[in-house]
């Protein structure tokens, strides 16, 4: 089995109706520059770039790296 990390960047939005909404980034550059992630989200939020099911993004949530542990198995 073959063992890898993987690290995403969730930018986490809370949409008009009150859902969560997160975009994930594969392997984002570090260290992650938060306010640079910030200025992202809120352009993001101004040009109404995104609609999802539960509507349009509405405000910034959370900002977090994610590391996880994968093992693959030959099958």
């Amino acid at each position: 089995a073959a063992m890898s990390t993987v690290k995403t960047l969730e930018l986490a939005f809370t949409t008009d109706n009150g859902k969560t909404a997160t975009i994930m980034i594969d392997a984002p550059k570090e260290p992650v520059d938060v306010e640079a992630a910030k200025q992202a989200m809120d352009t993001i939020i101004a040009q109404e770039a995104i609609t999802t099911v539960n509507g349009k993004l509405a405000s910034k949530k959370h900002v977090r790296l994610v590391e996880r542990s994968v093992e693959e198995y030959e099958l």
